[in-house]
């Protein structure tokens, strides 16, 4: 395939009248449209304002879509254990595959292409099964929960990690390469020390596997943790093995310069959700220190119930303006380091090589957008756009691995509408309750 457009093929390049050459699963070629046009007569042409690499969204739970809107306004460990928790714990298998079917079609819609998903205690086989069938690029894994949760997610250590094990021996490395696992224990209010280190032998037993939890999102979390522990969380987090550069702490918004040294020490990947943290009254992350520092910090989404859109573009432009206006200092998070985030940052906290930006012989991950809006009159400068002014409703086109997820606007891989009209259709039951 060959596409046309104005290219931007990470955050430093922009090939105002480009073309990408596509081959199978990867990039051939990326330069001048008239000079590829020469070597490529035969290829299918497509065209597009803009071509861009996928988004990644480095923290997301897919398989809460069907909660959107459930609760509002919450304190976040109300809203979690009475709201968001119970409704899992009730979902059928086959509203687990409808609930993360939703989330996958919105992320195709939008334009992420790669995603670390963190599922739920059950049902995690047809979650998998929808992300890889559907042509995502993801990493992800079951939920594991064995100490202070509602009942019907409630585990026997042995057996969350046995299932995580069996998990693995399935699903990793499947589809193509494209579904890769994370060992993915909830957070460490709802996990024991047995859980947290046995996470790490089976991420250390699998080549390439990672971990993927929650860490020192909120304040009431940390006092938690430190209670049980006598550590604040990363400490905590540390000493159980659930650092380094196999990890993926999603939000660390609460860390104290000792936790920062820990996660810049030992090469620990963070991923911000400003709107989560917003919404939910979390707090600010200190991105701004942790990018100082070398970390590598990453974008996500969360979950539909505290966003309540799964649209990376908005992610963008809330990344920076947040961080400007908590450091008082509009220079911070420049356009730049924002689109690094939100693709090669995301790779890499993900695992995947070849992930992130348009280049000869890189994975053929491409979204293609439209400039025929409002917000994109006039165009001054293409990754201002990208970053503050585009949505993820201007995407028209999702390619993973050389697969067309959707062109046009319309989405080659489910069936849309029926996916829309199931979910609008489901009764949710949220009779658990927390003990």
């Amino acid at each position: 395939m060959f596409l046309r457009g104005t290219v931007v093929t990470d955050s430093s390049t922009v090939i105002h009248d480009g073309a990408v050459v596509v081959n199978g699963s990867t990039i051939e070629a990326v330069g001048d449209c008239d000079e590829l046009e020469a070597q490529y007569p035969e290829h299918e042409r497509v065209d597009y304002d803009i071509l861009m690499p996928g988004l990644v969204g480095a923290h997301v739970h897919s398989v809460q879509s069907l909660g959107r809107g459930l609760s509002d306004d919450q304190e976040l460990l109300d809203w979690l254990f009475d709201y968001v928790l119970p409704m899992e714990a009730n979902l059928t298998d086959e509203q687990m595959r409808l609930a993360a079917e939703l989330g996958y079609l919105e992320f195709i819609e939008t334009g992420t292409t790669t995603i670390i998903d963190h599922l739920s205690v059950s049902h995690a086989d047809q979650a998998i099964e929808a992300a890889g069938e559907m042509g995502m690029r993801a990493r992800t894994g079951k939920a594991m929960m064995d100490q202070r949760t509602p009942e019907g997610l409630l585990e026997e250590t042995e057996d969350a990690l046995a299932e995580t094990e069996r998990l693995i021996e399935t699903y990793h490395n499947s589809y193509d390469g494209r579904i890769q696992y994370a060992v993915t224990p909830r957070f460490a209010v709802s996990c024991t020390e047995e859980c947290l280190r046995g996470s790490r032998e089976l991420a250390d037993k699998y080549d390439g596997v990672r971990i993927h939890t929650h860490a020192s999102e909120n304040q009431d979390e940390i006092k938690t943790v430190e209670k049980d522990t006598g550590m604040r969380n990363i400490h905590w987090l540390d000493k159980v093995g659930l650092t380094g550069e196999d990890v993926i702490l999603a939000h660390s918004v609460w860390t104290d310069e000792t936790e920062r040294d820990i996660i810049e020490e030992t090469g620990t990947n963070v991923t911000h959700c400003p709107s989560s943290n917003m919404k939910l009254a979390s707090g600010v992350a200190p991105v701004v220190e942790y990018l100082d520092r070398g970390i590598n910090v990453a974008l996500g989404n969360d979950g539909p119930p505290c966003n309540n859109v799964l649209d990376a573009f908005s992610e963008m432009s809330r990344a920076s303006m947040l961080q400007k206006v908590d450091n008082l200092d509009s220079t911070v998070t420049p356009i730049e380091t924002i689109l690094e985030m939100a693709t090669i940052n995301g790779a890499e906290a993900a695992g995947f090589d070849q992930v992130g930006k348009l280049e000869e012989g890189w994975k053929a991950d491409i979204i293609g957008l439209t400039t025929d809006v409002t917000r994109a009159a006039p165009l001054h400068d293409v990754l201002s756009h990208l970053v503050f002014s585009a949505r993820g409703d201007d995407v028209e086109f999702t390619m993973v691995d050389g697969n067309v997820l959707m062109q046009d606007g319309e989405v080659k891989v489910a069936d849309a509408d029926r996916i829309r009209r199931e979910a609008k259709a489901v009764d949710l039951d949220l009779s658990t309750t927390g003990d």
